[in-house]
């Protein structure tokens, strides 16, 4: 019997398009390891803002990405925890504050040059599922399954709103949309690795899908293509 090949599974697309969700259940049922990138760069913003290193000065940010160890470790009930310098940041690189300002860290281009290379490092070896905003056109443009998720505007917008009231949270559904919409265009528009679907991944609108439904979709992509890397 051929050995199974665990795949480098990358997962791209714009805020609250159900990314972490997916990835999360994904890696889940197929016992891989789940990235999130975009925890690297908040956590990177929660420590700039902590040190009050100016957002501005790329070369102060490029020294601090040097610097900086941070470490994304999975827990024994599968959640991901984020470490920056033995610190445990997981809560505090959520904020509205860090959210706010993770942009101004992910277009430096030296910022995510470094943070690309630990992205790397992580899994070059395969058996993850790395989700973010570049992955298949950056980090890893050679894994063997790439998907590119969205959802409309307005769907997108429901689904934070939601998430946010579930924690209890004071939220406004027209604030939300108006924060995704700008988070988009930064996105897009930046000179550095801009949000874009690479050329051979696989699209899913889930406007009017479950995450469960996509993830399930997404699964039988990865559990097919993994019997064939083992029958190669």
């Amino acid at each position: 019997m051929a050995k199974i090949k665990k795949l480098i599974v990358a997962i791209d697309g714009p805020a609250g398009a159900g990314k972490s969700t997916i990835a999360k259940i994904v890696a889940r049922e197929m016992s891989y390891l789940y990235i999130d990138t975009g925890a690297m760069y908040r956590a990177l913003t929660w420590k700039a803002l902590e040190t009050q290193t100016h957002l501005h000065d790329e070369a102060a940010l490029v020294d601090l990405a040097k610097r900086s160890k941070i470490a994304l470790k999975q827990d024994k009930k599968g959640l991901m925890r984020v470490f920056v310098d033995r610190e445990e940041v997981s809560g505090k690189i959520r904020s509205e504050r860090v959210s706010r300002h993770t942009n101004e860290i992910a277009k430096v281009q030296g910022v995510r040059e470094i943070l690309r290379n630990k992205q790397h490092l992580m899994g070059r070896t395969g058996g993850v599922v790395m989700e973010g905003r570049d992955i298949g056109t950056a980090v890893f443009p050679k894994a063997q399954v790439k998907f590119y998720l969205d959802a409309s505007p307005h769907e997108r917008a429901l689904r934070r709103y939601h998430e946010l009231k579930a924690k209890g949270k004071r939220v406004s559904l027209e604030r939300i949309a108006h924060a995704l919409a700008q988070r988009d265009y930064k996105d897009k528009n930046r000179g550095i690795s801009p949000l874009m679907a690479a050329p051979d991944a696989i699209v899913i609108d889930s406007t009017s899908m479950t995450l469960e439904q996509v993830a399930k979709k997404i699964l039988n992509f990865v559990r097919i293509n993994e019997a064939m890397q083992g029958k190669k």
